[in-house]
């Protein structure tokens, strides 16, 4: 299956990330805001294909998502915030059929802001939950996540030479579902703004995803009152822990434990 995609035009270039700022491993993922500083990640759990870590977010910082990639071929990356696709701001599932951007081999991306245009990207930034731009639609549903998924390109013996330089369409739309005002939300949680306007060129071109992803990461972003709460960091004498059973897909609650004489 044959999709156009968006491709931005121009490698990242900016300050090294941290030692240890980084997560995956057919592509390294970190998320840097705009005074340089990459997130610190807290590993929650990795299997096969899946990574899942925490990173600390703080109210008001811009933030960008730099991705490498560090395979020999060309790969499409499907990128979703706050359970949003960023080139269509549709609600995603990290599908091989949705709007992604592509690495050439060993290339490093930058991801700083939702897609509006061909050579425009209103600014990720940090704030309250029901100012978010999920929010704005009514989709909590993935609140507080960044999400990846990379999709190799189907190994042919010549690559397609055709490109499209025609602009990737309308800005983004509502879900026809999901128009409720999400102003009740918790305003604890973290989620991720439409900020200002800014200049990103990119152009389309073809590109043929394999059916299945060969690596999904999800980077779930908290204030660090809550990563403190969960103790997922060191925070005075509460003392953090890698994982967090609240956070896993077939967590239970544990029985009570039984009651002595």
């Amino acid at each position: 299956m044959k999709i156009l995609i968006v491709l931005l035009a121009a490698l990242w270039i900016g300050l090294p990330c941290a030692a240890g700022a980084s997560v995956g491993s057919a592509v390294d993922v970190s998320i840097v805001t705009d005074n340089g500083h990459s997130l610190p990640f807290y590993p929650h759990r990795s299997a096969h294909g899946l990574k899942k870590v925490y990173a600390e977010a703080v109210r008001g910082d811009h933030y960008r998502i730099v991705v490498r990639n560090n395979l020999n071929r060309r790969v499409g990356v499907v990128v979703a915030v706050d359970g949003r696709n960023i080139i269509s701001g549709q609600k995603s599932w990290l599908k091989n059929n949705e709007r992604m951007y592509i690495l050439e081999p060993y290339a490093v991306y930058e991801y700083s802001g939702w897609r509006t245009a061909q050579d425009k990207v209103n600014r990720f930034f940090f704030t309250d939950a029901p100012d978010s731009y999920a929010a704005a639609f009514g989709d909590t549903s993935a609140m507080g996540v960044i999400a990846l998924a990379v999709y190799p390109e189907v190994q042919r013996y010549k690559r397609p030479a055709d490109l499209s330089t025609t602009a990737p369409g309308a800005r983004p739309q509502a879900d026809a579902e999901a128009k409720a005002s999400a102003r009740g939300e918790a305003s604890q949680s973290a989620g991720t703004g439409y900020g200002r306007e800014e200049y990103s060129p990119s152009r389309q071109v073809s590109f043929d995803p394999e059916a299945r992803s060969v690596e999904s990461i999800l980077i779930k972003y908290e204030w660090r009152a809550t990563l403190c709460s969960k103790r997922i960091i060191h925070c005075g004498t509460t003392y953090g822990r890698p994982h967090n059973r609240l956070w896993d897909d077939y967590g239970f609650a544990a029985p009570p434990p039984p009651v002595r004489p």
